[in-house]
């Protein structure tokens, strides 16, 4: 891996899985090397795999934040983010780093500004009816 020999990397870590079996770390390192590789499905399944088999290993928190980061799932790649920052007691940079990258990514998903050209006004009808009218 840190030759960016992605491939061979995963060809090791598949022996390693089949003289230790899949421990965490084998899933997270399998999953790290797919995720290298750009296979987004494959890492996402190896690490959640992962992160069910020891729920505070930091590295497959933080991997799987990245592919989901990767996806667009702004929302849930900060939840694994956050975990991953708790379980390294916030001493990683590159943890602390993505999780403000996911932070900013989610709320601008979830925050639209709207069009200066759209108004609208909110009109109560009756005791506990609202209507939202607009002015197209």
């Amino acid at each position: 891996m840190a030759a960016a020999e992605y491939d061979l990397a995963l060809k090791a870590y598949l022996r390693a899985a089949g003289e230790q079996g899949f421990t965490v770390d084998v899933l997270s390192a399998l999953g790290s090397a797919n995720l290298h590789l750009g296979r987004l499905n494959q890492a996402e399944k190896l690490l959640r795999d992962a992160v069910r088999e020891d729920p505070n290993f930091v590295p497959a928190l933080n991997n799987l934040g990245v592919v989901l980061m990767e996806r667009g799932t702004y929302g849930e790649a900060r939840l694994f983010f956050q975990r991953a920052f708790a379980a390294d007691s916030g001493q990683t940079d590159m943890i602390r780093e993505n999780l403000m990258r996911a932070i900013a990514k989610s709320e601008d998903a979830v925050y639209v500004v709207p069009e200066e050209t759209s108004r609208f006004t909110l009109v109560r009808r009756g005791y506990s009816t609202y209507e939202l009218l607009s002015e197209l």
